[in-house]
């Protein structure tokens, strides 16, 4: 208990805790970033070109983890990395940009208030 008495040991004390936590903080910032600039492959059954019905907006789920969105005459619109986990995606663009979307089907994805169809 002499430790506590001691002003000095209790402030290094903190400032070793404090060190260490940010070295984690900082340790998962490298890690999430890392993974958002390196394309992790994707083994699922939806890979392939998604069209909406209208086929102004095609999206392409690559095997490396990347998508490629074109909409009407711009072509690679958006891009980014993409995660699937059963029927549910998660889409990280390059500009930071976020979204989600569902299979509800087979050929059938549910994504930003659109639904695309499995080109075929």
């Amino acid at each position: 208990m002499r430790i506590l008495n001691n002003p000095l040991a209790v402030i290094v004390g903190i400032i070793i805790a404090t060190a260490t936590s940010l070295g984690a903080v900082v340790h998962m910032s490298k890690a999430e970033n890392s993974m958002s600039t390196q394309a992790q492959a994707q083994n699922h059954p939806y890979l392939g070109m998604w069209v909406t019905g209208d086929g102004r907006i095609r999206q392409e789920l690559l095997p490396t983890g990347r998508y490629d969105e074109a909409r009407g005459n711009r072509k690679s619109a958006y891009q980014g990395r993409y995660v699937v986990t059963g029927a549910h995606i998660d889409y990280w663009d390059d500009t930071g940009f976020t979204a989600d979307g569902t299979f509800v089907e087979k050929d059938v994805l549910h994504h930003g208030g659109m639904i695309f169809y499995r080109e075929k």
